[in-house]
């Protein structure tokens, strides 16, 4: 039975994106597919008053926003990799993914705040947007770049899952 929502209700109630839409794209694939170091994508469907992403970028790859609630726009020749916004963001909403890392595998960098910690060379369970285990994965880096507790865990995925896997469940 369906329950009638659109896609932007289905968002609203809950909280899972259910479309590309702006503030929530992965970059131009004939760009994304060659960049050593990743691009970053940023899941930020809504306008909200928030902007850590863009301040602090230190290519400018976030661009600046016009209005505090703008959604994020990015300037892939620009971005680096380098995982800043990862760790600014207070919304979990960034995130890299870099497609060079293997024929069949990629890295991805996320944002993590939860205990236990992973290790470098721990397998984590791999989740996609509805926290729904959908690869198996492995802990390449880990690293706390503003020394604020927030970890970004690098990870090796399964390439074709690059733009589904958006979290990650230790398992002990």
């Amino acid at each position: 039975m369906a329950c009638g929502c659109n896609d932007k209700e289905k968002l609203f109630n809950s909280g899972i994106l259910v479309e590309n839409r702006p503030g929530a794209v992965l970059p131009p694939k004939d760009q994304w597919e060659g960049k050593k170091g990743g691009y970053v994508v940023i899941e930020c469907p809504q306008r909200i008053p928030c902007n850590p992403c863009a301040t602090s970028c230190p290519t400018g790859a976030v661009k600046p926003f016009a209005d505090i609630n703008d959604t994020p726009e990015i300037d892939y020749s620009k971005c680096t990799g380098c995982g800043l916004c990862i760790a600014k963001c207070p919304g979990l909403a960034c995130f890299v993914i870099d497609l060079t890392y293997g024929a069949d595998e990629a890295i991805i960098k996320l944002p993590y705040e939860l205990v236990p910690v992973p290790e470098k060379g721990q397998k984590v369970k791999c989740l996609n947007r509805t926290g729904e285990v959908v690869a198996d994965g492995e802990v390449f880096a880990v690293a706390e770049p503003l020394k604020d507790q927030t970890k970004v865990i690098s990870v090796i995925i399964p390439k074709k899952l690059a733009g589904e896997i958006r979290a990650i469940k230790v398992v002990c």
